[in-house]
């Protein structure tokens, strides 16, 4: 029996033991001081993952900002067609014109005799 008796007492002395144990190991303190190693061990890692999420984005911006440019200034260049037409129908009149000034001033010059003073010009004899 005294075997017996020592053997529950031992058990008891270890439950107790394994029970505070457990105890101090969920203690909120230690629970704070776990937390705070924790912590310590990942923040150099999210900041690094924050500050490389920040320059994407400042560089996501830049590229969004230029591709809305580009699709703005495509829409305009679209909108300019009318003006680009208007353009051309008038170089093509004044083409017209050109060539019919240039008609009309080869006839005058077949009408003008070869004797007679051209335009704002007059014929000078030199004694020679």
């Amino acid at each position: 029996m005294d075997d017996q008796e020592m053997q529950l007492k031992v058990r008891r002395v270890t439950d107790k033991f394994t029970e505070s144990m457990y105890v101090l190991a969920n203690e909120p303190s230690v629970a704070l001081y776990r937390l705070q190693e924790h912590v310590r061990r990942s923040l150099p890692e999210l900041v690094q993952h924050k500050t490389d999420m920040q320059s994407w984005e400042e560089q996501s911006q830049g590229s969004i900002y230029t591709v809305e440019y580009a699709c703005s200034a495509v829409k305009s260049m679209t909108n300019s067609s009318v003006y680009f037409k208007n353009i051309d129908s008038l170089l093509r009149q004044a083409i017209n014109m050109k060539e019919q000034i240039s008609i009309s001033q080869g006839r005058r010059k077949k009408i003008m005799e070869p004797g007679t003073p051209k335009e704002g010009g007059e014929r000078h004899n030199s004694g020679m």
